[in-house]
């Protein structure tokens, strides 16, 4: 399903992490549409018991369905972020999609279990180091997700926080392989939730592929909307180059 580089305008299918929903990309969502991009953010169904990886990826197609009236058009870009990124690779392999960008991610391997790789990448003690780095109180969520969004911000995230259910931890990623998709990953680096050493080093580990830095905290696409929008469109004219992952 790799994609050439060409002027088919792209179509960016946005996939927000844990806990949260499309709301976190309304600045963005309104940045892309100024520029004449169709969009569409997907609501996962997070506080569903019953839902696990596989319905994750069926409620993206339906809203991409819903949105554009087809899951076959050409033109399709992935942006997924955080937790996100487990669910992207099952989305890959059921709808044509031309480019795939991990944001500020969670990378996973096929067939691993997100809730084991806490574990398998080592984050625990990534986590210790950033957060004596920071001085952060154990408590403070404001300074570990949204240290870089003004105030009024920060009180909308945690207003609209969602119950993540357990269902999706367990659930191995369905997929054999990495797609054969363009791949970029972009971290924030000032994220102190998942620190831009422990991400570029994961990222080199599991796809072979060196990551972007933008401005932003966990929450980039909320403190930087126009900066991602740049990248975002970068990435389409250039996504013939972009790195495939590993198997």
């Amino acid at each position: 399903m790799t994609g050439a580089a060409g002027t088919t305008p792209p179509t960016y299918v946005l996939i927000h992490g844990a806990a949260a929903d499309s709301w976190c990309w309304h600045l963005l969502v309104a940045e892309l549409r100024a520029r004449g991009h169709d969009v569409v953010a997907v609501d996962l169904p997070c506080d569903d018991d019953s839902a696990g990886l596989s319905e994750y990826a069926d409620a993206v197609l339906v809203a991409v369905r819903d949105r554009i009236g087809s899951v076959d058009r050409r033109g399709l870009a992935v942006v997924a972020h955080s937790f996100g990124a487990f669910t992207a690779p099952v989305v890959c392999e059921r709808i044509p999609v031309e480019l795939l960008v991990l944001l500020g991610p969670q990378i996973p391997l096929p067939g691993e279990a997100p809730g084991d790789w806490w574990a398998n990448t080592g984050y625990a003690q990534a986590r210790q180091e950033q957060d004596r780095r920071d001085g952060r109180a154990e408590d403070d969520l404001v300074g570990l997700f949204a240290n870089d969004l003004p105030p009024a911000l920060v009180t909308e995230v945690f207003r609209r926080g969602r119950h993540q259910a357990d269902k999706p931890f367990g659930d191995p990623v369905p997929v054999a392989t990495w797609p054969d998709v363009p791949t970029r990953v972009l971290l924030h680096r000032d994220d102190r939730f998942l620190p831009a050493d422990f991400v570029r080093r994961v990222a080199w580990e599991r796809l072979g592929s060196e990551p972007d830095e933008m401005s932003g905290d966990h929450l980039g696409m909320l403190g930087h909307p126009i900066e991602l929008a740049d990248r975002l469109d970068a990435y389409w004219s250039g996504r013939a180059g972009a790195v495939a992952g590993r198997s």
